[in-house]
């Protein structure tokens, strides 16, 4: 498995966990992000550079975080092709990848999960997109 991941200065603690987790589990990561909250970036370049990076690469996935997560997944959507999940716990990373075919999972640095973050980004990167009709069909609209 292949990554991009990037963050802004929210998102430093939580990208570090992630960077753990990825390199416990033998999971190739391209970091584009930041590794101090001291010198503040915007999260739409952030999410541009992954989005660039992911483009132009053979990546399976693409992971963002910023201080909430919602700022850095709706410059990330604005992309074509790109479909970035928002989750708040367990079930809805799950969902994102099963029925949404999301490619991309963005998290907040600021917010206090119910689940643990690293499981989430575990449960996303682990599950694939259902086959049944309904979703595939309700895919195919995202892009039209």
């Amino acid at each position: 498995m292949k990554v991009v991941m990037a963050n802004d200065h929210g998102g430093v603690e939580l990208a570090k966990k992630f960077l753990d987790y990825l390199n416990d589990k033998g999971i190739v990561v391209t970091y584009l992000g930041v590794d101090s909250a001291e010198k503040p970036v915007d999260y739409p370049d952030m999410a541009d550079k992954a989005v660039k990076e992911y483009d132009a690469g053979n990546y399976d996935y693409g992971i963002l975080v910023c201080g909430s997560g919602i700022g850095i997944s709706v410059a990330a959507n604005k992309h074509s092709g790109i479909v970035c999940a928002l989750p708040q716990n367990e079930d809805v990373a799950i969902l994102s990848r099963e029925h949404n075919g999301a490619n991309f999972i963005a998290f907040g640095g600021r917010v206090n999960y119910p689940d643990d973050p690293v499981s989430m980004l575990d449960r996303f990167l682990h599950t694939p997109m259902s086959l049944e009709d309904r979703h595939v069909r309700r895919r195919e609209r995202l892009f039209k």
